[in-house]
């Protein structure tokens, strides 16, 4: 009798204990759940937002550089002028909508050729005047930093970065090409914050506008950059392919217009500074309905600080062949 109750009774025991730790387990995971549940949810969005769009600030930059009648893009440019948008999420949770909290802007004295070419007065709208009172690039650089510091990008002692930022421009040359030639010609090392990530909004957009009008083979052949037939689109093109407003001009001043009308030296002045930051502001307006629109922003462009170019001498002097010299003067 005793053996027969006991082949009953472990065998109902193990399986009595089997269930429990089941089901104690499970107890604990519905607990646990409850317990964290809207903390819980709210971290899961937070994590899928960071996710969707990882970096936490945007600086639009759209600089203006020296340059001369009949020069290429290899010719020693120097910039004059840097105007920076900075754009951070309005909901960090979320991350789908980007707005401009601040705004930096400097003219900048060229060091290797000091004088503007009438040329480049023209074309950019900067005058002699506005360079002679600027700061050197160097001393533009600094303020630049203190302005991320300032806005909690950087850390002031150290330069490490606080958030994830990208840098953003309209094509590749401000950052890859006339941020690295100045440096050069300035005899300065090209700060580690300006060599991050950058994403060029023109590739961007054209990218994505291929992929919504093409499709198969047509559309795989236009996203290779070289190809003759693939679609370029400048700033006023990419707003009206995002379906956003045209492109803002003069707009957000506070001068008497009237006064300015009859002043032209400060009509000039007034209308550079409007159109030059507002490029920075209308690519900046792109790049936020593009978040708006779930595009993934992210880097397109590799930067190289110790890029050189054949006039680069290695004492870090500017050498020109012949015919650059003549294209300089």
């Amino acid at each position: 009798m005793v053996s027969t109750w006991i082949a009953i009774a472990i065998p109902t025991l193990l399986a009595f204990l089997v269930w429990s730790s089941k089901h104690t387990a499970l107890i604990q995971e519905t607990l646990t759940a409850n317990v964290d549940e809207s903390g819980a949810e709210s971290k899961e969005d937070s994590n899928e937002a960071n996710l969707r769009q990882p970096y936490d600030v945007f600086l639009v930059l759209d600089v203006e550089g020296t340059c001369q009648r009949g020069s290429s893009f290899d010719y020693p440019n120097e910039i004059i002028e840097f105007p920076v948008c900075l754009m951070k999420w309005k909901n960090d949770k979320e991350r789908r909508e980007l707005v401009v909290v601040d705004e930096f802007r400097s003219f900048v004295k060229p060091l290797w050729r000091p004088n503007l070419s009438k040329f480049c007065e023209e074309l950019t709208g900067i005058t002699q005047s506005q360079v002679d009172r600027a700061p050197s690039f160097p001393e533009v650089l600094n303020s630049v930093f203190h302005f991320l510091v300032k806005n909690g990008v950087l850390e002031e002692a150290s330069g490490e970065a606080l958030l994830r930022f990208a840098w953003c421009s309209d094509g590749p040359y401000d950052i890859r090409d006339f941020v690295v030639k100045t440096c050069f010609i300035s005899k300065v090392t090209m700060p580690k914050w300006l060599r991050r990530d950058v994403l060029d909004v023109h590739k961007l957009v054209t990218d994505w506008h291929i992929t919504q009008n093409f499709r198969g083979r047509k559309m795989k052949a236009l996203l290779a950059p070289n190809h003759p037939k693939r679609p370029s689109l400048n700033i006023a093109s990419q707003l009206r392919v995002l379906g956003l407003p045209a492109f803002e001009g003069r707009q957000h001043s506070g001068i008497d217009v009237g006064f300015v009308f009859n002043n032209p030296r400060y009509m000039s002045a007034l209308l550079h500074f409007l159109f030059i930051l507002q490029d920075a502001r209308n690519i900046a307006r792109i790049v936020a309905e593009c978040a708006l629109r779930d595009i993934y922003l992210r880097p397109n462009t590799a930067i190289n600080p110790y890029r050189r170019w054949n006039w680069m001498a290695k004492s870090g002097e500017v050498v020109l062949e012949p015919w650059q010299s003549i294209i300089a003067l």
